[in-house]
């Protein structure tokens, strides 16, 4: 039996399972309001304080995962229902003060905040603090320490703040849609948009693939994310919930690091351009730098585009571990024309369920063209280099490549700071906000270091040795 990561996890996955078999059933609209009930029968309530409470929250999910507010661009939303238990946050004096005499705390305070007890422990006023930590800097016990949320923690861009009402506050503006804040959400309170009806529409519609083909591109970081099941299989059950045919991205992966080593020659310098996320947060916080940005479409998009030039009137999802590719190839992205729509591998799994599909009782097809292993190592931090290089060696150029891989987006600030400053000598940068690359994405079903591990004996299985395709 498939056992998720976290409660959290899993519910997601009944939401977006049943909302995908009522959809499947065009039943949809007459049970949406069931659904919470659904979940959680009876009156004994099993995560928060009430059922009733837990059927407000898993009816906000629901929302969700048909689509989300239409009027937020962006692709992560809070759950404010489910946002509530979380500690206020900020600066809070530990058991470690000892109510000494000095009082630095309170005499560095620009907004007289703190107060003492009876026993001269300090007290800090949150209606009068400003969170500059002035006091922290000074206590000789370190007695006042600064506590964030996990999802402040979990957003290295600092695009998440605490609203009025001590919720979670996303600025739109700021948020490249990584997700990272989904995962470390320990009440669930954050979840990405889904596109489920949208792919389910077209599946429906195609009327078996006889009115137009309906192409699926799955992400090389597949490898792993159905434990036990091989890519043949996964393939198989893919095409069996209604899909025409299945490609790998990562033979767009091999297209695109063919043509990026063509651009970093002519170029020089080059930031790679597979990372919606990370492309986004260099136009946004180092926009002098957004000219070296790769001009090159990412592997999914290369992938569409050579799909929809032989099959004009076919719809292509992209299915893959990342929240950020649905806000790239949404109507406002720029490579919407070639993606149709997108989905994660954890309403993949929402979709095959529903449809009541036995993984293992499937053959596996092993009709799909092979990719290399260098495109297929994409998916995990470093694979993209790799890549370049051989992409670099295949067209017998003298360049000498100075490479860094940027394994999350803290160390994408770091690099792309250090370039700005002009002390760090680079000519290729790949920029992955994910730790550990894709395989650290949101929309992943596991998120284990073995994921890795998956992906570069997926690699290894290939035969296909070169990124030039035939």
């Amino acid at each position: 039996m498939f056992k998720f990561e976290t409660q959290i996890q899993e519910l997601k996955y009944k939401v977006l399972k049943e909302v995908s078999r009522f959809a499947f059933e065009d039943l949809l609209l007459e049970n949406l309001t069931d659904i919470p009930k659904n979940i959680v029968p009876g009156r004994t309530p099993t995560m928060r304080c009430c059922v009733y409470k837990e059927r407000a929250i898993l009816s906000d999910r629901v929302k969700l995962a048909i689509g989300g507010d239409r009027n937020i661009d962006n692709i992560i939303e809070v759950i404010d229902s489910a946002c509530d238990e979380c500690p206020v946050g900020g600066y809070e004096v530990t058991a470690a003060c000892r109510g000494c005499l000095a009082h630095r705390c309170a005499e560095d305070c620009p907004k007289d905040a703190i107060h003492f007890d009876e026993h001269q422990k300090a007290i800090i006023d949150k209606s009068k603090c400003i969170e500059c930590g002035r006091c922290s800097k000074v206590c000789p016990y370190s007695a006042i320490t600064n506590y964030k949320r996990p999802c402040e923690n979990s957003c290295k861009i600092k695009a998440i703040t605490m609203g009025e009402d001590k919720e979670a506050l996303i600025d739109n503006e700021k948020c490249i849609a990584c997700g990272a804040c989904i995962s470390q959400c320990p009440f669930g309170a954050i979840m990405d948009k889904s596109y489920l009806l949208n792919v389910i529409d077209f599946i429906r519609k195609s009327e078996g693939n006889r009115k137009y083909r309906l192409h699926a591109i799955i992400a090389p970081s597949a490898a792993g994310q159905f434990p036990g099941v091989s890519m043949g299989i996964l393939f198989s059950a893919i095409k069996k919930a209604g899909f025409y045919d299945v490609s790998e991205v990562a033979l767009g992966a091999d297209m695109v690091a063919y043509k990026e080593a063509g651009e970093l020659i002519e170029k020089g310098v080059l930031l790679s351009s597979c990372c919606p996320a990370f492309v986004k947060y260099v136009r946004s916080e180092f926009p002098k730098l957004a000219s070296s940005i790769s001009e090159n479409l990412s592997p999914a998009a290369e992938l569409a585009k050579r799909i929809k030039e032989t099959d004009p009137d076919s719809k292509v999802v992209f299915i893959g571990p990342c929240t950020a590719k649905k806000e790239e190839f949404s109507p406002y992205g720029s490579e919407y024309l070639y993606v149709d729509s997108v989905l994660t591998f954890e309403e993949l799994k929402a979709i095959i369920d529903s449809r009541d599909i036995d993984m293992d009782s499937l053959e596996p097809d092993e009709s799909f063209s092979e990719a290399s292993y260098y495109g297929r190592v994409f998916a995990r931090s470093g694979g993209l280099v790799e890549a370049v290089r051989q992409g670099l060696k295949e067209l017998d150029q003298d360049f000498d490549l100075k490479a860094v891989s940027c394994n999350g987006i803290e160390e994408c600030r770091n690099v792309l700071t250090r370039v700005m400053a002009g002390t760090l000598d680079v000519n290729f940068i790949e920029g992955m906000a994910c730790v550990g690359g894709c395989v650290g994405g949101a929309g992943c079903i596991t998120r284990s270091p073995a994921n890795r591990v998956f992906v570069d004996r997926f690699g290894k299985e290939s035969s296909k040795k070169t990124l030039k395709q035939p």
